[in-house]
């Protein structure tokens, strides 16, 4: 009587439905169980239960056993690995065994209603496995992510960048932006997110400036950042919440600058050196008598620039020193081993402009000296000082002194590297040159404004 009715209920139910009757265990089910028997249906109809399950049954005989013994089992998920169709898969279901009495209390056998959720399993398993690859993608990212939801913006997710760019020390996740990060507030980025959200069209903007309460004490900083707000949007066009992806460009944006700023000073000083090699060589070729000491002449000037512009780089910061650029001319021009030329002066910084010009002008000068002046007997001495001079101290003052050489003329017209020491200091607002002939030796004097000598151009 009783396995009649439970054979009218299972037959008549679209869920599968199992029946297992007595001491034998005999296997009944619907075509909804059929189809979970696999290749094992028709073969396991009317079979002991034990053989249609065989491959499980250390993990089935518990739970049948219970029944046998009166006592029921509910599952909402149980995971088998069955070879129902030949090879191992990994399935999923949902199940009551239920006892089976009759009028005398003794248990005849088992009733079973179950579902397979194998493949919502899968699906739900896919899900959280793409959610996992997603945020390993997020914790990857070089840039700031964070995930908000609902119209009051509260987070549910934010990577580690995002974390080190707001203040490592925030708890954010489940809290509003307003509250988590509350110094935007006043600074408007609530207004836009409430209408990304309300409108669905995103934000994307670079170098923003934007003040956070950063670090262990919560000290405001001013940083630079690139921001897109962009609005999740289900099936249906509703939007439920705002991808944020911020990256913090303060010190990317800082050395853009000062590369802009190198730059400009690199074609300035280009500019300034052509100017000056073009002057240089129009004035040597315009008062030299032949091709040949022309040549000779542009070449050796041009090297004293060369060697002058390498000083100022050396001196950093695009200037040098008068220390720097005598010694220059000295290392040329003297020798080391029997000194001829003596120095006096302070170290004394030069703008990169005067510096050409000053290593030129003494250039000049020892060429002469070694050629017509003091230098060119053994006996001669040349003595160089330099100071800051002036009732204020804001004049810069070289005096070039030569003794022991041959006696002096006046030249009758300057040449061509008189004409370039006469210039002065290229860059001064003020400076002015002299010479005094004397029949015992020659005394140059340059004199410039101190801040034009030192200033950078």
């Amino acid at each position: 009587m009783e396995l009649r009715t439970l054979v009218n209920v299972m037959l008549g139910s679209l869920q599968p439905m199992l029946i297992v009757w007595g001491p034998s265990q005999t296997t009944l089910y619907n075509d909804g169980y059929a189809e979970m028997c696999g290749k094992r249906h028709p073969a396991a109809f009317g079979k002991p239960f034990g053989e249609l399950w065989h491959d499980i049954w250390d993990q089935v005989e518990p739970i049948i056993s219970a029944a046998y013994a009166g006592q029921g089992t509910s599952m909402d998920d149980i995971e088998f690995v069955m070879h129902r169709n030949g090879v191992p898969e990994e399935t999923h279901f949902a199940f009551s065994y239920t006892p089976v009495r009759d009028p005398w209390g003794t248990v005849l056998g088992m009733f079973c209603a179950c579902t397979e959720q194998t493949s919502t399993v899968a699906a739900r398993n896919a899900e959280r496995t793409l959610r996992e690859r997603f945020e390993q993608v997020f914790e990857l990212s070089p840039g700031g992510i964070a995930m908000l939801t609902g119209p009051n913006h509260v987070f549910e997710y934010a990577n580690e960048v995002y974390y080190s760019m707001i203040g490592s020390g925030r708890d954010i996740i489940g809290k509003t932006v307003a509250e988590a990060v509350s110094e935007v507030v006043r600074q408007g980025y609530i207004d836009i997110l409430d209408r990304v959200y309300q409108t669905g069209e995103p934000f994307v903007a670079k170098n923003l400036r934007i003040e956070l309460n950063r670090g262990t004490a919560g000290e405001k900083q001013d940083r630079v950042i690139d921001l897109a707000y962009q609005p999740m949007v289900e099936d249906d066009g509703k939007v439920i919440g705002i991808l944020v992806q911020a990256i913090d460009v303060t010190e990317l944006r800082a050395e853009e600058e000062k590369q802009a700023q190198l730059s400009h000073e690199l074609g300035h000083r280009l500019k300034n050196q052509l100017a000056m090699v073009q002057a240089i060589a129009s004035q040597t070729l315009r008062n030299s008598t032949d091709l040949a000491s022309a040549r000779v002449r542009l070449s050796d000037r041009i090297a004293v620039l060369s060697a002058a512009h390498d000083t100022i780089l050396l001196g950093g910061m695009g200037a040098s020193t008068v220390t720097q650029l005598v010694d220059k001319m000295t290392s040329l021009h003297d020798d080391p081993a029997n000194p001829r030329i003596t120095v006096t002066g302070t170290n004394i910084k030069v703008g990169s402009r005067p510096s050409l010009s000053l290593s030129l002008i003494l250039h000049e000068l020892a060429t002469n000296a070694v050629k017509y002046g003091a230098l060119s007997l053994p006996d001669g001495r040349v003595n160089i000082q330099w100071k800051i001079a002036g009732p204020k101290s804001d004049r810069f003052e070289l005096i070039w002194t030569e003794t022991g050489g041959p006696p002096v003329q006046q030249p009758e017209g300057p040449g061509s590297g008189l004409r370039l020491i006469n210039a002065g200091l290229n860059g001064t607002a003020d400076s002015t040159v002299a010479f005094t002939f004397q029949p015992s030796g020659l005394t140059f004097r340059i004199d410039a404004d101190l801040q034009g000598f030192q200033q950078e151009h």
